[in-house]
């Protein structure tokens, strides 16, 4: 399931592949993903494209105080996940 993203909505996407992990606003179109622990894992950013909306999967680099992009992805369920497994 994809939710679209339109400039300024910040709703939250519906995740569908992984009840384990869930999504907390931090901004419009900005949500912190957390494990079933509650550890923060990365950022999801909804990115408008001229093809529909995408999610933009982002980690925080502390030897650099920056975020990284890991990549765009058609879903949010696909972007979660390469933030799972990109740890």
């Amino acid at each position: 399931m994809s939710t679209v993203i339109e400039a300024g909505q910040s709703r939250t996407p519906r995740l569908t592949s992984n009840p384990r992990v869930h999504l907390v606003a931090a901004a419009p179109a900005l949500w912190r993903v957390l494990d079933h622990a509650g550890v923060v894992i990365g950022h999801l950013q909804g990115v408008p494209h001229p093809g529909g909306s995408r999610f933009r999967a982002r980690r925080f680099h502390a030897p650099s105080h920056a975020f990284r992009d890991l990549g765009d992805f058609w879903s949010a369920d696909d972007a979660v996940e390469c933030l799972r497994f990109a740890r």
